[in-house]
């Protein structure tokens, strides 16, 4: 299996202004491109050669020796995910089984949102902010650098990525502000609420 570069679910100019088409440039066409790239190479020839990106990311988690594998498989996941996560004209509160589930176990769509900005406002250096479900309960995640929710047993319906490269070009070092548009502007709260169809 040769993992290859994903198209956005949406024109590159379209988050504009929140998300500039400059950070697409290089956040998918050069960043998301390279761990694919190096994710193709690590793996062609070994035991995972035609495993699927779950099956390496479990495989591999927690193996000193398969790190660069891990970080670089895990951050090719991340990405596809993060992309879905977003589309024009979204944020604000959700509606369907998202809504009701989040007022269930945080009380409010606000108390929430709060819980998800301070997760990513307190992973110290690169990583990610997440909801995700684990046990049939919605649960605030942080992970650090290439870290991610499958590989401790949790499925991911959100993230918000807090790498620098993710917002430095558009909002500097104002990780806050841009936290605060990705819920407001941002969030593709439809795909959220596929994510825990699937289940």
């Amino acid at each position: 299996m040769i993992f290859m570069l994903p198209d956005l679910p949406y024109a590159k100019d379209s988050l504009s202004p929140y998300i500039s088409a400059k950070t697409f440039d290089f956040h998918h066409g050069k960043h998301h491109q390279l761990y694919i790239d190096n994710t193709n190479k690590l793996v062609t020839g070994s035991d995972l050669d035609g495993k699927n990106l779950p099956t390496i990311i479990t495989t591999t988690a927690g193996d000193p020796a398969r790190i660069g594998i891990f970080n670089n498989a895990a951050q090719t996941w991340n990405h596809s995910f993060y992309w879905q996560c977003m589309k024009p004209g979204g944020g604000g509160a959700p509606g369907g089984n998202i809504a009701e589930r989040i007022t269930q176990t945080f009380g409010s769509y606000e108390n929430f949102a709060q819980a998800f900005k301070d997760a990513g406002m307190t992973q110290f250096g690169s990583g990610w902010a997440w909801l995700v479900e684990k046990n049939d309960t919605l649960e605030i995640m942080k992970t650090p650098n290439a870290d991610t929710p499958m590989a401790h047993g949790a499925t991911a319906l959100l993230t918000a990525d807090v790498w620098e490269h993710a917002y430095y070009i558009d909002y500097q070092n104002r990780r806050a502000d841009y936290l605060q548009v990705f819920l407001d502007k941002l969030v593709d709260w439809d795909f959220v609420n596929k994510q825990l169809v699937k289940k």
